[in-house]
């Protein structure tokens, strides 16, 4: 069964371009090694400071523990991040359009 946990958070405005920078690294090295059992997006929202990050779990595994790129982003987020801003929350899936699909289009603007 799959385990869906949404977290969000602000940062501080100083902050919200290298942790961008830092949630691509992680984007990219799981693209890199394929662990497989997890889907994860992260959003930045249009405020510039807000991030928001879906992980499914696919399975018992937690992927994202052997991942060095996450590492290296959770051990700065306390300077990063505004305290209290934090967020997490359990989600069941309701419903979804085209939400899960293993082709989905490049959202970055990559080529």
């Amino acid at each position: 069964m799959n385990k869906i946990n949404i977290v969000q958070y602000e940062i501080r405005p100083e902050s919200a371009d290298e942790n961008q920078r830092l949630i691509e690294e992680v984007m990219s090295e799981l693209a890199h090694n394929d662990p497989g059992g997890l889907r994860y997006a992260a959003f930045r929202l249009d405020d510039g400071v807000t991030f928001a990050h879906i992980v499914v779990s696919e399975d018992d595994r937690d992927p994202l523990s052997r991942s060095a790129a996450f590492t290296e982003f959770q051990q700065g987020i306390g300077e990063r991040q505004i305290p209290g801003t934090r967020v997490r929350t359990a989600a069941t899936l309701v419903g979804s359009y085209r939400f899960w699909s293993q082709t989905a289009p490049d959202l970055t603007g990559g080529e």
